[in-house]
């Protein structure tokens, strides 16, 4: 009878690329309650998806807060963070579409340290410049260039002996 391992001992379970992603950041945002929702709530109202999100820590009662929203929606997004800056004040949104998400994903990781740092290292390594980071238990992403994403998914691969996916290849 074959024993069945948990669902821990698999250290890492694949990677994932999304190359139809656009990260925005609104700067200078007021740091008090209910910021936060105002923007999400109202991206959420017009339908648009919000993937990876990141707030700076607060200098002089205000933040930065960076996210991201796939492509086909930056044009929607670009018309509701007008409104919003202006409501609250806030300086300047920067729109960047030239971005792409690639994630490491496994349940193991929780039980694994140093998996990040791996990945982290490998893609310094190539010279490949992270953008945002955004990690739970079981995923890591980060947001790279969008010409540097499938080199990126191919240093993941190399460095935690993934075969490469099809598609990936030059």
């Amino acid at each position: 009878m074959l024993k069945e391992e948990p669902m821990e001992s698999l250290v890492l379970s694949g990677t994932a690329l999304d190359e139809d992603q656009s990260r925005v950041t609104i700067k200078n945002v007021p740091d008090k309650p209910g910021v936060a929702g105002l923007i999400f709530t109202t991206l959420g109202k017009a339908n648009i998806n919000v993937d990876m999100i990141i707030q700076s820590s607060a200098e002089e009662k205000k933040n930065d807060i960076s996210f991201t929203i796939g492509e086909e929606d930056l044009k929607e997004t670009k018309k509701i963070m007008g409104k919003i800056k202006q409501e609250l004040k806030s300086g300047n949104v920067d729109y960047d579409s030239n971005v792409a998400k690639v994630s490491l994903v496994g349940a193991g990781m929780r039980s694994h340290p140093g998996v990040a740092g791996r990945m982290f290292a490998c893609l310094g390594r190539e010279k490949i410049n992270i953008k945002m980071i955004n990690t739970s238990e079981i995923r890591i992403s980060c947001i790279v260039k969008r010409e540097d994403g499938k080199r990126a998914i191919r240093t993941i691969h190399k460095e935690f002996e993934f075969e490469l996916s099809k598609g990936l290849e030059d």
